[in-house]
């Protein structure tokens, strides 16, 4: 694990509801669902891990305990299985219990990813931080993206997020961008809109779920008015920074599950159990 990273601290927003897989998500939550015999949210965890980050902030909500539990030694369980070959099983949850401090706090109402963000506020302080949603899973065997997005924050001293190129059919899903390309796949950005219409998109560079943030964000959301079905969002702070030049969007090396869906959830455990077959 990298040490010596500038970004020390990954929020994890985790309160929504996650609706798209009721009724599985009745009682447990959406960052719980298992890729092959590991929770989503976990994955996560390790990708920020692997870019030097040892502390996780988690905003959760009513239903969520199962992550904090997680994210804790099992005591009963452990011992149950002590000296048989299922103790192996536990090997990496431990490295993560053992190596990372995790602390929560809860998000009372869900008025967006903005709103989810500061919510989060008390537990970064005044750093840069990164984000991570767990339903936007990210694999790539050489460099994870987070990774790959910290190297641009010690160059460029800004905000990052992560971009992909998406069916123009598709922008009223995702935040989407345009800027300059200012290097091969790398963009300053000057336009930012929310789930805009195919017609008004101003490009089809849509933001996944990994940024790295400015401390300055904190200030801009308690100033941000609620956007669409009355939620304060993220893109409409970022915009803020934007028109200071300080956002860079990234097309990552790598590929992302959008695991929020049950077609991309599905499509996940398939290529990442072929993949493990196939070792």
């Amino acid at each position: 694990m990298k040490k010596n990273s500038t970004i020390k601290v990954c929020l994890f927003p985790a309160a929504g509801y996650g609706t798209r897989f009721l009724p599985a998500t009745k009682s447990m939550p959406k960052e719980m669902l298992p890729i092959l015999t590991k929770p989503l949210i976990q994955y996560g965890v390790e990708e920020a891990m692997n870019a030097g980050m040892n502390t996780m902030a988690i905003v959760t909500g009513r239903g969520k305990r199962a992550i904090e539990d997680h994210f804790d030694i099992s005591y009963e369980l452990e011992h149950q299985i002590k000296g048989t070959t299922k103790e192996k099983m536990l090997a990496d949850i431990r490295h993560i219990i053992d190596n990372c401090t995790f602390s929560y706090t809860r998000q009372k109402e869900m008025k967006g990813l903005g709103h989810a963000i500061l919510t989060g506020e008390p537990l970064i302080g005044h750093q840069p931080f990164a984000v991570i949603l767990a339903d936007d899973l990210c694999v790539n065997e050489s460099q994870g993206v987070l990774s790959q997005m910290v190297k641009l924050y010690e160059k460029f001293q800004c905000s990052i997020v992560a971009i992909e190129e998406i069916d123009p059919q598709q922008t009223d899903k995702y935040g989407v961008i345009a800027g300059i390309e200012i290097e091969p796949g790398i963009f300053r950005v000057n336009t930012m809109v929310e789930k805009p219409a195919p017609e008004d998109a101003p490009s089809n560079l849509a933001i996944i779920g990994r940024y790295i943030l400015t401390p300055d964000i904190f200030d801009i959301l308690q100033q941000t008015k609620p956007g669409k079905a009355g939620e304060i969002q993220i893109t409409d702070a970022l915009m803020e920074q934007a028109r200071q030049g300080n956002v860079i969007a990234y097309k990552f090396n790598g590929k992302r599950y959008d695991c929020g869906s049950i077609d991309g959830y599905v499509q996940a455990t398939v290529e990442l159990y072929n993949e493990m077959k196939n070792k």
